[in-house]
């Protein structure tokens, strides 16, 4: 049954068709955030919609139910990237479609900004077991992007006062950074994406 219900839901590239589904994208993110009790940067509806219209966001449908979403958005004058936003509906958890959602997300980033640093400050656990497989290794705070538009993100995020108190040199989250230009990352990310396929019934 649960490999029957993976291979009805569709992981694509959104675009502005899709735009019924932010609410619900939304909901869902915040909703995990306050099970797990963690902070989440909040984007706004338009923000959201905005990723969808620049073909910068994937979304995974089940028919016409939301499954999964997660975005990519650039700073530093695109010399850094970040997938963000990876979520997925309760009912289709621990079937795998994390791993298609964050994997596409990370294609997507790759083809757009084939030079840039991917990085990711993350919270979740299994975020940062896919970031891992990917190639990212673990980095301070001070190896990401100094673009304060990423930073002020932070903003809605219920942690946002250990981040001002420690000088933005660390948070609950932790930093993890993906070099394009370093083997390691990169075959790392080559092995993970070509054995993609055989991982997608796992538990991510």
């Amino acid at each position: 049954m649960e490999m029957e219900k993976e291979r009805e839901i569709a992981v694509m590239i959104a675009d502005e068709s899709h735009e019924k589904y932010v609410d619900v994208i939304l909901e869902t993110i915040e909703s995990a955030a306050k099970v797990r009790g963690t902070g989440i940067a909040r984007r706004s509806p338009d923000y959201v919609a905005r990723k969808m219209m620049e073909g910068k966001a994937v979304i995974a449908l089940a028919g016409e139910e939301f499954a999964g979403f997660s975005y990519i958005e650039s700073w530093g004058n695109k010399q850094f990237v970040a997938t963000s936003g990876l979520i997925v509906a309760e009912k289709f958890r621990r079937g795998g479609l994390a791993r298609r959602i964050k994997y596409e997300a990370f294609r997507l980033a790759c083809r757009r900004w084939p030079q840039a640093k991917l990085f990711s400050l993350t919270s979740g656990s299994a975020v940062m077991k896919l970031n891992t497989e990917l190639g990212y290794v673990p980095v301070t705070f001070a190896d990401l992007t100094d673009d304060e538009a990423f930073w002020r993100g932070c903003d809605g995020c219920i942690n946002r006062d250990v981040l001002l108190r420690t000088g933005r040199r660390y948070c609950i989250c932790t930093a993890m950074l993906f070099d394009p230009a370093d083997p390691r990352c990169r075959t790392a990310a080559d092995r993970a994406l070509e054995s993609g396929a055989e991982k997608k019934n796992e538990s991510i």
